[in-house]
């Protein structure tokens, strides 16, 4: 297997395809980062979602209590 990038930028139209590749990213072990973006174009809508290796998400602060 090709090593894999530890941040990826999925982009394409609005469609089942692309929800497809978020699909397959997040059964490759990616989990989302971000919302995701929408840009209307003359050629029709193209959307983008983040993804990166949970191993490379920055530790989460534990919350405080007073």
């Amino acid at each position: 297997m090709a090593e894999r990038k530890i941040y990826r930028l999925l982009t394409g139209s609005d469609d089942a395809a692309f929800c497809v590749r978020v699909g397959d990213a997040l059964q490759e072990g990616y989990v989302l980062y971000g919302s995701p973006g929408i840009a209307y174009t003359p050629d029709g809508i193209i959307v983008s979602q983040a993804v990166v290796l949970p191993v490379y998400l920055p530790p989460v602060a534990p919350k405080t209590t007073k």
